[in-house]
């Protein structure tokens, strides 16, 4: 096997094997940082000993063991001597059975840990990313544009407070499993947000490293429970949206609207395989099975990739959509997207009147003032249009999003 096998067998192994190994460990000695320290040791001496001694024919097996070696070690150097013999001993010896939550894998268990409503939600987006995806603490500070100083204290706090607050390391019950999946969502819908749109002004626009790993994370946790609507819902959503990546950004940096977009240069095996899913989810829905917030949006995002061009969308149906989840979801951000579909079919008018009543929670937020200024476009009002473009302007940092607007705006009259 060349050099090059090799490497790509470890690139691999990182990105199949790592959540696996850390889960594992975490179950076993019950200390997330015992498991991070022992998993990336194992994975440094892989790169150090697979080029020399190839590839081993479990790879997973390989740096399970050799994990959990160096996490005995590690219990071996500690201070406590003889209480950590004693604590390693029965871990491996008289393992208590814990109890099974609705599903029993230490993959799932780790996702809950790291996404449990007692931290902060930028925490658990950062440790499901150190932990389950297995990115670097630098990578994450890049990825959120926090200091990487700062990013590790968050992380090791994190931890910390686990422990602390003795968090149980185990998927919730079958009453409470409804409830805490949707955090889990939200943290990776927030990571492949960040990916799909940056948020900072002073990163890349879109950012495909983020919106990959969030997609395979929600194709971890969709193995992991494929029974569930939402996390369907969610994986379907994100493929619609990841498709039209190629589209979505000009080689002049600009964000290019929908309407405007090469609709040839969607990826159409995700376009495809989110389809699939949506189909599926409308099945459920059709013998009674009530479509959560994630299904009803990748239903709308069927309907905007199913159409050959813009003119061929069909508007009533994503309006019906937006209906339905409103009556679930009766946020402002909601009630502004649920605009954009009524001006195509009642017009800018009609819809700018339905804008214009959300001014006091969205006043703070660019998408309010783009809608708005777009619809101001239409009616023929450049003064206030051009005011609203320039309030949008301000209030976004993607760069790519600020050239659009700025070019919408200078385009007026």
């Amino acid at each position: 096997m060349s050099g090059v096998d090799v490497r790509e067998a470890i690139t691999r192994a990182h990105q199949e094997e790592w959540a696996r190994v850390v889960a594992a460990l975490t179950r076993r000695f019950g200390d997330l940082d015992i498991a991070e320290e022992a998993a990336a040791e194992a994975f440094a001496t892989a790169v150090e000993r697979w080029p020399a001694d190839g590839v081993p024919p479990n790879p997973g097996g390989w740096l399970t063991t050799t994990a959990n070696r160096k996490a005995i070690d590690r219990i071996r150097r500690e201070n406590k001597r003889d209480d950590k013999h004693q604590e390693a001993r029965m871990v491996f010896d008289d393992d208590p059975p814990e109890p099974v939550g609705a599903i029993d894998d230490d993959r799932l268990r780790l996702i809950f840990t790291c996404c449990h409503p007692a931290l902060a939600v930028e925490t658990r987006v950062a440790l499901t990313l150190r932990m389950v995806g297995g990115l670097t603490v630098p990578e994450i500070a890049r990825a959120f544009l926090v200091a990487e100083t700062a990013m590790g204290q968050r992380i090791t706090r994190a931890k910390a407070k686990i422990k602390a607050a003795c968090i149980p390391y185990r998927v919730p019950s079958a009453e409470d499993l409804p409830r805490r999946v949707s955090g889990v969502l939200a943290v990776l819908f927030l990571v492949f947000n960040e990916g799909y749109l940056a948020t900072g002004p002073d990163t890349d626009p879109v950012r495909p490293g983020l919106t990959a790993e969030a997609i395979r994370l929600a194709r971890l946790v969709r193995a992991l429970m494929p029974a569930d609507g939402e996390v369907a819902g969610l994986l379907a959503l994100m493929l619609l949206i990841e498709a039209r990546r190629p589209a979505r950004v000009s080689t002049s940096g600009e964000l290019v609207a929908l309407d405007e977009q090469d609709r040839g240069a969607w990826d159409a095996a995700l376009i495809a395989e989110g389809h699939r899913l949506v189909r599926e989810r409308l099945a459920a829905a059709a013998a009674g099975e009530a479509p959560g917030r994630y299904q009803i949006l990748a239903a709308i995002n069927a309907v905007h990739t199913s159409a050959r061009d813009i003119r061929d969308t069909d508007w009533s149906q994503v309006l019906a959509l937006y209906d339905q989840l409103v009556r679930l979801d009766p946020s402002p951000i909601i009630a502004l997207n649920r605009a954009v579909a009524l001006a195509e079919l009642d017009g800018p008018q009609v819809a700018l009147a339905t804008v214009d009543r959300l001014e006091d929670t969205l006043a703070g937020y660019h998408a309010y003032h783009a809608t708005r200024a777009d619809l101001l476009r239409r009616l023929g009002q450049s003064q206030q249009a051009r005011a609203a473009y320039d309030k949008a302007i301000e209030l976004t940092g993607n760069t790519a999003e600020t050239a659009y607007l700025a070019r919408r705006r200078d385009q007026l009259m």
